[in-house]
């Protein structure tokens, strides 16, 4: 059995998007309801996809915005990136893009890979970005786009699995099969 591969993944947006609520249900299996605002969190844990185990860091930082100067150690030494906004906020919206932007100079990349996450789904009746909007957005960014709900668990393990294939990808070690399954 290979060694597991280390990964390291920063999880980015604007303030009270719900980076710690993917986090903590991604790492833990839990919704945390209380709400205080995230300086910045580690979090580690096992998962395998496509039969290759991996050591997933999460870097849960603190909600930017578009006038954020995009903090260097977000862009050294990290594999890929969750860009998260709410589906519920044209504002969180506009600022990953700003966001994403800030990422693609810093790192002089011509593409990293990003899942592109609008969360809260859950709040649906309060919607004010569209799927279609999200979608349009990831792929001129040559990102996925998932919707999740941290709070009913929907597409979390998804959004982390999915990145996961496309730094294989960008590192050259691509698998067809895009299957995953978690430890």
């Amino acid at each position: 059995m290979p060694a597991a591969k280390q990964r390291k993944i920063a999880v980015m947006g604007y303030r009270s998007v719900g980076k710690s609520s993917l986090s903590i249900q991604f790492i833990e299996g839990q919704f945390v309801d209380s709400y205080d605002p995230t300086i910045e969190n580690t979090f580690t844990k096992t998962v395998r996809v496509n039969s290759q185990e991996y050591e997933v860091k999460l870097l849960d930082t603190a909600g930017l915005d578009e006038y954020s100067i995009f903090p260097s150690q977000y862009s050294i030494d990290v594999h890929g990136y969750v860009l998260v906004y709410s589906i519920n906020s044209i504002k969180s919206f506009n600022v990953v893009k700003s966001i994403y932007d800030k990422l693609i100079d810093i790192t002089g990349k011509l593409h990293v890979p990003v899942v592109l996450v609008g969360n809260k789904t859950d709040l649906h009746l309060e919607r004010q970005v569209s799927s279609s909007e999200g979608k349009k957005l990831a792929e001129e960014w040559n990102a996925i786009f998932l919707e999740t709900s941290a709070k009913e668990n929907l597409a979390v393990s998804d959004v982390f699995h999915l990145l996961l294939v496309e730094i294989e990808k960008a590192n050259g070690n691509a698998d067809d099969k895009s299957n995953c399954s978690v430890c």
